[in-house]
């Protein structure tokens, strides 16, 4: 894999946590201004690395895009590699500009009602739903070039959903760095398990679809 891909991985990856956690981490706008900001940095990152890794800055992306032959395993790896290191850095450059991790930076957790099961099934759901999103307009051959302001969207309205419920990471890189650097880590297996399960069936499902 290229470094420019490898470099474009991390990046976006940072910058989403650094924007999208940021929003949770501030407060402002509430759950709307959480999804906002995520879906809309998301679009900007899409045309702005696109064309150099795919912008998938989510590992579940990267599983969903390696099963369906688009990429290699071990290439596969090198992506998650550099989104989860960017998912940490981003984080960490919150943990700094905002003086400590008391805001929570964003940390994705379930809510207090919501069971490890459930959790996992919103995550599923909603991460299916992204994917498949992402594998129809971005993916396939005949692409749509207005791709990454449809994936942008319909991540903002998948966390107007599930945001209230499990945070709706549906990314594992999203959730680690926030994670990492609060100490939550304990319930960060739902937040790998919910959206690889859903990138999985998107991508499955995809066959039936072509």
């Amino acid at each position: 894999m290229k470094t420019k891909v490898w470099l474009a991985e991390f990046i976006g990856t940072a910058a989403l946590i650094f924007v999208g956690a940021g929003a949770g981490a501030l407060g402002i706008g509430g759950l709307l201004g959480v999804a906002f900001a995520h879906g809309l940095v998301l679009v900007g990152l899409a045309y702005a690395y696109g064309s150099v890794s795919g912008t998938h800055i989510n590992p579940a992306v990267t599983l969903a895009v390696t099963l369906a032959g688009k990429l290699k395993w071990a290439q596969a790896a090198r992506y998650w590699l550099a989104q989860m290191l960017g998912g940490a850095v981003g984080a960490g450059l919150l943990f700094v500009a905002l003086g400590g991790a008391n805001s929570g930076l964003g940390v994705t957790l379930p809510a207090g009602s919501v069971s490890a099961l459930q959790a996992i099934v919103v995550e599923a759901v909603l991460t299916f739903l992204l994917v498949t999103v992402v594998l129809r307009t971005a993916v396939q051959k005949d692409g749509t070039p207005f791709a990454g302001v449809a994936i942008g969207l319909t991540l903002a309205a998948l966390i107007l959903m599930g945001g209230p419920l499990t945070g709706a990471s549906l990314n594992p890189a999203r959730s680690f760095g926030p994670a990492l650097f609060t100490g939550n880590l304990a319930s960060l297996w739902i937040y790998i398990v919910g959206p690889f399960a859903g990138a999985a069936l998107a991508a499955w499902s995809q066959r039936f679809l072509k």
